[in-house]
């Protein structure tokens, strides 16, 4: 009966952790970084006066 429930609770363990990896996982994955909105290249356009 030993053996049986610590198959159930290694089980059930590992449920859980498999459960809070996920939504770790999906938490950081929506966790958006900061980034600024500058763009890498401009172009000049004819008629701007700058």
């Amino acid at each position: 009966m030993s053996r049986l429930l610590a198959a159930c609770l290694t089980v059930a363990f590992a449920a859980v952790l498999a459960v809070a990896t996920a939504f770790g996982v999906v938490a950081l994955l929506e966790a958006a970084p900061d980034q600024p909105n500058t763009p890498l290249i401009t172009y000049e356009r004819a008629g701007q006066g700058s």
